[in-house]
């Protein structure tokens, strides 16, 4: 186990393209870190050049105190696990995870040991002899897993590995990457675009955009109190709701719709972006707002209802006991003390 340190990393493409720039995160010795963001973010290229796939166009890496910003992958103490599996299709999967014990002269005696040990801890004891074509997905993933557990490296950095999964099937993976961790108490950095695997797995999150860093914090700290927009929307299903408004005396105009509310009194008048959650929204036959039903999402445990509101789109989540008719007014009241505020530029304005 070791802690893992970013200093100062950038990565520039040919062509000036910029894919990670002013990286600077340290990772606690076993500590679940886990980067998240859309497509093209800069979440891949860092655990790349973490493991020496890709080397820096500046700073430095640290392995505990170790620089290994120069030294070769396979020196670097790390095990990643990719999201197509890399299995050798004509091993079978014992032999598929004793591979780098052998390439390390380990004896025969050491090498059963930690394949079956690892075999053990993810329930794959009973494959061992079989071929990854014999396996389903999950049972793939499991092999994946134990080919970096028996390497007992610093350092586990998973790239997508549920992607290839169906939803079922990654809920149940999530589960027992969370009770790997708690078992071996390793330091592991995970990249995933999926804000759920995000905030179910991640002791702290990193939030990336276009290479920069948005926030780094807790699961429940960026939820509750997210830097910006582009954090408050993107974590969170379904997405925070937005409206661009004009604040006058703490009054909100929005659109031809007009809210007043007493959490704004004070804050300077001018325009800004209203956040508010689904689940903020609560359904109301007298409250002080109505909008049109556009669109109901029954899912059995919650209903989510999508209404037009100030010529933008709004969701709530609300009880199943909860019902709405597409093309019909629904009533509903914002808890405001539940409410964000950003200035034009995205950035969190503290109100309360």
């Amino acid at each position: 186990m070791a802690s893992v340190r970013f200093q100062g990393v950038s990565k520039i493409y040919q062509k000036d393209i910029l894919a990670l720039a002013k990286f600077d995160i340290e990772v606690m010795d076993g500590e679940f870190l886990v980067l998240v963001g859309p497509s093209g973010c800069g979440k891949s290229t860092s655990l790349r050049v973490l493991a020496g796939l890709e080397e820096p166009t500046t700073g430095k890496l640290f392995i505990g105190d170790r620089d290994v910003t120069d030294i070769k992958p396979q020196d670097r103490d790390i095990a990643m696990v990719f999201q197509n599996y890399a299995l050798y299709p004509h091993m079978t999967v014992y032999d598929n995870m004793a591979f780098s014990l052998r390439m390390k002269k380990l004896s025969s005696e050491n090498i059963d040991k930690n394949v079956t040990d690892a075999a053990e801890i993810l329930g794959i004891s009973d494959y061992l002899q079989r071929k990854p074509r014999e396996l389903s997905g999950g049972q793939r993933q499991r092999v994946a897993l134990g080919r970096a557990i028996v390497r007992h490296p610093a350092v586990f950095l998973f790239d997508e590995p549920l992607s290839n999964l169906d939803a079922k099937l990654r809920v149940q993976m999530r589960n027992e990457l969370s009770q790997l961790h708690t078992k071996l108490e390793s330091t592991m950095i995970y990249v995933t675009h999926d804000q759920a695997e995000a905030m179910t797995l991640g002791d702290r999150i990193v939030v990336l955009k276009d290479g920069y860093i948005q926030q780094i914090s807790t699961p429940l700290d960026l939820y509750d109190h997210p830097n910006n927009s582009f954090v408050a929307g993107f974590i969170g299903s379904p997405a925070m709701n937005f409206l661009n408004i004009e604040l006058k005396k703490g009054v909100i105009q929005a659109g031809d719709t007009r809210i007043e509310s007493k959490f704004f009194e004070g804050i300077p008048d001018g325009e800004y972006q209203f956040g508010i959650r689904p689940e903020d929204i609560h359904p109301s036959e007298d409250g002080q707002l109505s909008a049109e039903v556009t669109v109901v999402e029954t899912l059995g445990n919650e209903n989510i209802i999508y209404m037009k509101f100030a010529d933008r789109q709004f969701a709530v989540r609300c009880s199943p006991t909860i019902t709405a008719v597409p093309g019909e007014m629904f009533g509903f009241s914002i808890d405001f003390g539940r409410s964000h505020l950003f200035n034009i530029d995205g950035k969190r304005i503290e109100f309360r």
